[in-house]
């Protein structure tokens, strides 16, 4: 396995960025060519990036009032580097800078199947609560 380094970034190649919410199933077509990223990186409370070298090879975001409560979103590492741990250090080192900013709760809604994946860090499933969603109107 090479040297991953995860540091928190303000900006990042946006192929690269892109490449990784494609690699996730994440991008819909509507998104265009992501002129978008570079205020979601700069404007999340942390976003840290995954290095090999210069390859970005999985991020992670939290946003935040920047008080008591933050959200962690967008995990996601290549498909081709999964099984490696740089999960786990992405999202370890996002909750490390919020403690870091005496932000203690911190939630976020995992994809079905993941659950165990956040519990190994110590996120427990919240009962009798339900993620909800505002759809678009039409």
């Amino acid at each position: 396995m090479s040297v991953i380094r995860v540091k928190a970034v303000r900006n990042a190649d946006l192929e690269q960025i892109m490449a990784l919410y494609k690699d996730a199933g994440w991008w819909n077509e509507s998104f265009g060519n992501g002129e978008f990223i570079p205020q979601i990186i700069r404007r999340s409370t942390v976003f840290v990036a995954a290095y090999e070298g210069t390859q970005i090879v999985g991020m992670g975001r939290a946003i935040s009032d920047g008080v008591s409560d933050a959200y962690i979103q967008d995990v996601v590492v290549l498909r081709s580097h999964r099984g490696q741990g740089i999960g786990k250090m992405l999202v370890l080192e996002i909750v490390r800078r919020l403690k870091k900013r005496s932000i203690d709760w911190i939630g976020l809604i995992s994809t079905p199947g993941s659950e165990g994946f956040y519990r190994s860090m110590g996120f427990e499933v919240m009962p009798s609560h339900s993620p909800m969603l505002l759809l678009p109107s039409e």
